[in-house]
């Protein structure tokens, strides 16, 4: 196959807390978001990552009898590298793969589709530090490999893989022309719009302010020299302070912050203020007339409260991008992301891309009137608060009774005027302590964080 063939309402009950878990049992080195980790140590040493690609390419092999695959990357310094060894072990298996360059992680999903190719693999650890990184793939229809797609991968990493047949490798130079022609379909008239835009050193750095321009917006690009080692430094989608103080002090009508590969995006509204994820799908949710929302256990009551104040469902899913679209697809809906800006327009795109919902929540606002500033004061949320608390090992805190006994009495102590959800990160060693209550969060949170320090001491 080749490639050209809603209003504040009295607070809902509080729901029990929740234990989200490991992603699969089955799966050893993918998470919830591909393969990640430090470059360079395990499971990202070059032996394993030249595995993957020769166990990938074996799979694929199952798929195609001549399979193509699309192979793009972001800025981090060790991505040259990985790309390498992963394009080697792919070809060992006699596939072709063509090079994207530098290109966003939707950029590649929809390439995937829409050029018939067997599989996209994007090499990014997203909004993690440049240390860290990833290697995720896409299916033919664009979207991620379903688990059990990724758990046949890592059964043929156990085996030994001879060359079979000789791929090759190409340049497709048109892939930024291609995924930019696809936004700009999507794109309102900006004409006028004063726009920050930061990239976060990282794959939107060139095809983000292009994309405005031609849609008309006067663009200030900020964070847009990446060296290797400064994506999501202090910047991005994650780290939106410096943008926030830029829209405040020159006068932008708002800012649009993006995170390394490109998946995500936050707002700033012109006062300086956060529009993020729950904001978008609010808004973007009346304009567009969707019966329904999915969120996640991330989500804030304050959006489920307003979406259901206008009659439209709310469903919360498992945090995780690939989560909230089996939940789309379970309940018949087009509309769903996370607070972080993780946001899936699924009539328009299989998974989240950052420049795809800023242009449709710009469109939104244009539909419905008013700015940003405007919507954020409609929406009012419930104070939350988020802890990320580093431990040795996630599992086996998180499968501590204690913990358990801690959330039933933090959950105890709300009485129906909150809820808890404690998580382990699916990319980091984290666990995540998230507190939503009317009064109170802070110190909730906070005694909820010394509990899972303590429990990581014990040996």
């Amino acid at each position: 196959m080749g490639l050209g063939e809603a209003l504040h309402t009295p607070i809902l009950q509080a729901r029990p807390p929740f234990f989200g878990g490991i992603v699969s049992p089955m799966r050893r080195y993918f998470g919830t978001d591909g393969v990640r980790g430090e470059a360079g140590k395990p499971p990202l040493t070059p032996e394993f990552v030249l595995r993957l690609g020769q166990a990938a390419g074996a799979y694929f092999r199952q798929e195609s009898p001549r399979p193509v695959v699309l192979l793009a990357k972001d800025t981090r310094e060790s991505s040259d590298l990985l790309e390498a060894l992963l394009a080697a072990g792919l070809m060992s298996q006699g596939v072709r793969v063509e090079h994207l360059g530098v290109l966003p992680t939707p950029g590649v999903a929809h390439l995937t589709r829409r050029l018939g190719a067997t599989a996209g693999a994007m090499i990014s650890a997203s909004h993690n530090p440049y240390q860290d990184n990833g290697i995720k793939f896409f299916g033919p229809t664009g979207e991620k490999l379903p688990d059990e797609a990724e758990e046949a991968i890592e059964a043929l990493l156990e085996e030994a893989h001879p060359t079979r047949g000789i791929g090759t490798v190409g340049d497709f130079r048109e892939a930024e022309r291609m995924y930019l022609d696809f936004l700009l379909e999507h794109a309102p008239d900006l004409t006028g719009l004063k726009v920050g835009l930061d990239l976060a050193h990282g794959a939107t750095y060139r095809v983000g302010p292009k994309v405005f321009q031609r849609a008309g917006a006067e663009v200030m690009a900020f964070f847009n020299t990446p060296d290797g080692r400064n994506i999501n430094k202090g910047c991005g989608s994650t780290h939106p302070e410096a943008l926030s103080r830029f829209v405040v002090e020159l006068g932008l009508d708002l800012g649009i912050a993006f995170d390394g590969d490109g998946d995500r995006v936050q707002f700033i509204d012109r006062k300086g203020r956060l529009f993020h994820g729950d904001h978008i799908l609010y808004l973007t949710a009346l304009a567009f007339g969707e019966p329904g929302v999915v969120g996640t256990v991330m989500s804030n009551m304050g959006l489920e409260v307003a979406l259901k104040a206008r009659g439209l469902a709310f469903h919360r899913a498992q945090v995780g991008d690939r989560y909230v679209l089996e939940t789309l697809k379970e309940k018949g809906l087009y509309l769903g992301g996370e607070p972080s800006g993780h946001v899936i327009f699924r009539r328009h795109h299989t998974t989240g891309d950052g420049l795809l919902s800023a242009l449709l929540t710009l469109k939104a606002l244009k539909l419905l009137g008013g700015d940003l500033a405007d919507w954020y004061e409609r929406l009012p949320m419930y104070p939350q608060v988020l802890l990320n608390v580093r431990v040795r090992d996630k599992a086996r805190v998180m499968g501590d009774p204690r913990l358990r006994e801690a959330l039933e009495e933090a959950e105890r102590g709300l009485a129906g005027r909150g809820r808890v959800n404690v998580r382990p990160s699916g990319t980091e060693s984290l666990i995540r302590v998230m507190v939503e209550a009317e009064e109170g969060a802070e110190e909730v949170a906070r005694a909820l964080a010394q509990v899972v320090e303590a429990l990581d001491r014990v040996s």
